[in-house]
């Protein structure tokens, strides 16, 4: 490495440094003592015994790996097989597995909306979004987060032209929990004509008569153009998928979606895993029911202790503390009696707005959540 390409690397590092925002890389190592309230497993399906044996006959069957990438042989019959069952789960006609989100928001938000065309977006979407349509060449005009009076003022300043315009919004936020109003959402489809994508990621397994999120909770999972959904969150495997209902779009990425096409395809042991986690989740309504309803609990109880947080029943509970170093504190001691939750800071989130990112889980007893609550009231007191 040159002098010079040192000194800059140290630079910028140094810099992370100073505003308390530097990263490290450490393997995770989860005690069996610590509760995980970290990381996406929102159903506790991960190591589900199920699970696990579909993916243990499915590595006897198909081997370690696909081996090659979709367009070469790496596409088998358990990824046919994975694809229909989420088509089906979520009635859609038409769909595409991908390696990761990542790859897919990448590659629809990258590919979709083109140069001339305009792409309305939350202001709070997802990296993974917001890089692809910067990608794309497409105008991106973002609107305030969840406010849909004003994504439909910009839809209307902006409807005389004669162009493609698409609207993208996750459901469930990553990181703050909310969502917006997507009956209002589909409405404003009817009389303002877009493409709506949607990234069910953090909704699946939580919402749904079956699981298929919060878009078809709130029966409107038919007016969205394509959703985007993800496999190593509640689904508990690894990947994720695009559902859409015109084939063309998947006849498209699959020709020109460099994430698609350059990469060894999806492990067939994940997409076996996958295919009996839908089957679990359909079945899961209690489970869905008691989680919400232990969401609901939760927020109560630490607003109580004064520390605020959004009112709502979603599986991610966002508790803003505003200065990183004073996060990152929260979060050690939080650690310290065997708590483990996310530490959010910029540029993940804007700045002066860093948090505790509580991730629940649906099977969390009355002792877990005693533990979670005497925890936070510690908390409470050294960020008071």
């Amino acid at each position: 490495m040159t002098g010079d390409l040192k000194s800059r690397l140290k630079a910028k590092l140094d810099e992370r440094k100073r505003n308390g925002l530097f990263r490290s890389l450490r393997a995770a190592n989860v005690d069996p003592g610590i509760l995980n309230l970290a990381n996406n497993d929102y159903l506790d399906l991960a190591k589900d015994k199920k699970m696990q044996s579909a993916g243990i006959d499915a590595l006897e069957r198909y081997g370690c790996s696909s081996s090659a990438s979709p367009l070469i042989t790496g596409y088998g019959l358990v990824h046919e097989e994975l694809k229909q069952t989420l088509c089906r789960w979520h009635g859609f006609s038409h769909g595409l597995i991908w390696n990761s989100g990542y790859a897919a928001n990448q590659a629809v938000l990258s590919l979709l909306p083109q140069k001339g065309d305009l792409v309305f977006a939350d202001r709070l979407i997802h990296n993974s979004i917001l890089s692809g349509i910067l990608k794309s060449g497409a105008r991106l005009i973002r609107y305030r987060h969840t406010d849909l009076d004003h994504l439909e003022a910009l839809l209307v300043d902006h409807g005389e032209a004669e162009r493609n315009v698409f609207v993208v919004t996750e459901s469930v936020f990553s990181m703050d929990g909310d969502w917006p109003d997507l009956e209002r959402l589909a409405k404003l489809k009817e009389s303002l004509e877009f493409f709506w994508i949607l990234d069910e990621a953090h909704a699946l397994g939580w919402y749904g008569d079956q699981g298929q999120g919060l878009a078809s909770e709130l029966g409107v999972e038919d007016r969205v153009d394509l959703l985007v959904g993800t496999m190593g969150k509640a689904l508990g495997s690894l990947g994720a998928y695009t559902l859409f209902r015109d084939e063309s779009i998947g006849d498209f990425l699959v020709n020109y979606s460099d994430e698609f096409i350059y990469s060894t395809y999806l492990n067939p042991a994940n997409a076996a895993i996958v295919i009996e986690a839908v089957e679990i989740v359909r079945a899961s309504t209690l489970l869905r029911r008691q989680g919400r309803k232990i969401s609901k609990a939760i927020r109560r109880s630490l607003n109580a202790l004064g520390l605020s947080v959004a009112e709502g029943d979603s599986n991610i509970i966002s508790v803003v503390v505003g200065d990183a170093d004073k996060t990152m504190r929260a979060s050690r001691l939080l650690n310290s009696q065997g708590i483990l939750v996310g530490s959010i800071r910029p540029p993940t989130v804007p700045r002066e707005t860093s948090r505790l990112r509580v991730s629940l889980k649906a099977t969390l007893t009355s002792k877990d959540v005693e533990r979670i609550l005497a925890a936070f009231g510690q908390v409470a007191k050294e960020i008071a």
